[in-house]
């Protein structure tokens, strides 16, 4: 068995696709792995794989032309996706495409489909509860910050939606989970910022203060709330404990 080993990236990704399946070896003999989160097994010769943009995009258009569109996005949802076997299902979804073309999309019965189908409905779930969930504070620099911990690397997708909304405001955005930023500028334009380090972590902290909107936030949130009617199961199943930690109005004292 010959394991390639790629970088997380979906650059990264798709270029481990590239270099696997131009090795011939075929899905049988080879595997998709990503270089920070394989387990080594016995008996597996390894090749690591860098990124190369040229090559990702020629699997990129190849998608694109000969499967669709659709499964394009797809695939990149399935990317930031937080299961370790995420490459190893792209790379089986797109030799089976290369076989059955647009329609491939649409086999669900096949598992390797049904895999990519679930990483994608799963990360698009969660993305959308960030974007409902998600709450920003303003610091002492003006500029807005909010934290939230998604299992999925869906920061990306989050920081697009924020930045359609907010367009004109200073803010960033923090996944304390995968320790990255989206920092988003008033003048236009977002970016990812990998590795946050501590002195800038801290730097943040020491410029939050008391907001008067944090608690006109939770007294309206109190007030709204009727008594007899409250129903912590139905609550648990339309906003999961997990997120509550990161919201204003379930702030933990």
């Amino acid at each position: 068995m010959t394991v390639f080993l790629c970088e997380s990236s979906f650059d990264g990704i798709l270029t481990g696709v590239y270099e696997a399946y131009a090795s011939g070896l075929g899905p049988e003999r080879c595997r998709l792995e990503l270089t920070d989160e394989y387990e080594p097994a016995m008996f597996a010769e390894y090749r690591e794989i860098p990124a190369d943009p040229v090559k990702a995009g020629k699997v990129a258009n190849k998608v694109r032309s000969f499967m669709s569109e659709e499964a394009y996005v797809c695939l990149y949802r399935a990317s930031l996706h937080k299961s370790p076997e995420r490459a190893d299902r792209i790379l089986r979804f797109i030799v089976l495409g290369l076989k059955n073309g647009r329609k491939t999309i649409r086999m669900l019965q096949n598992p390797v489909v049904y895999e990519i189908f679930d990483m994608d409905r799963n990360v698009g779930r969660e993305a959308h509860f960030l974007r409902e969930f998600c709450r920003f504070e303003r610091l002492e620099s003006g500029i807005y910050y909010g934290k939230v911990g998604p299992e999925n690397r869906v920061l990306e997708i989050v920081a697009d939606h924020f930045s359609d909304r907010f367009p004109d405001m200073d803010w960033i955005l923090y996944d304390e989970i995968h320790n990255m930023a989206a920092l988003h500028s008033g003048k236009g334009g977002w970016l990812i910022r990998e590795h946050m380090t501590e002195e800038e972590l801290t730097r943040i902290d020491e410029q939050k203060r008391k907001d008067p909107y944090v608690d006109l936030w939770k007294v309206f949130f109190r007030s709204i709330a009727i008594e007899e009617r409250k129903n912590p199961v139905c609550q648990r199943t339309m906003l999961p404990l997990r997120y509550r930690k990161y919201m204003t109005e379930f702030e933990q004292k």
